[in-house]
């Protein structure tokens, strides 16, 4: 029997009046051109609040820090590979109102959209059970 590995990852909502910020997924990564709040894979003995800001922070330069905990979801991969991918997702406050920077390896565009903007983009099937 084939044992299944797991993966977690960590998002942020973070919502400036009515709305949430998305990024565009670059050129070249993984789901390329599609939309996601900005998170990503936990590092090993990190915990996933602490993910979501140290990833918050690598994508965007803005600085967060998790107020509570809004949704997490599980799917197998969607590559067929032998592993379970586990997401949470967290609402945070911004430390200030900063501007965007973003990371041009990871992210190529981002905007501010209420959730009925943000349901007519590509996303992800786990963003878009989440909206």
């Amino acid at each position: 029997m084939t044992e299944i590995a797991h993966k977690h990852l960590a998002y942020c909502w973070i919502a400036r009046d009515d709305r949430v910020l998305f990024l565009r997924r670059g050129a070249g990564v993984f789901l390329a051109g599609r939309w996601e709040l900005p998170g990503g894979t936990a590092e090993p003995g990190e915990s996933f609040e602490t993910t979501a800001v140290r990833e918050v922070a690598e994508e965007t330069g803005l600085t967060v820090r998790v107020t509570g905990e809004r949704a997490r979801d599980s799917w197998p991969d969607i590559a067929g590979r032998a592993l379970r991918i586990h997401a949470y997702v967290y609402t945070v406050d911004e430390d200030g109102t900063g501007e965007v920077v973003l990371n041009p390896a990871e992210h190529d565009d981002f905007a501010w959209l209420t959730r009925a903007q943000a349901r007519e983009l590509p996303l992800p099937d786990h963003f878009r059970r989440l909206l």
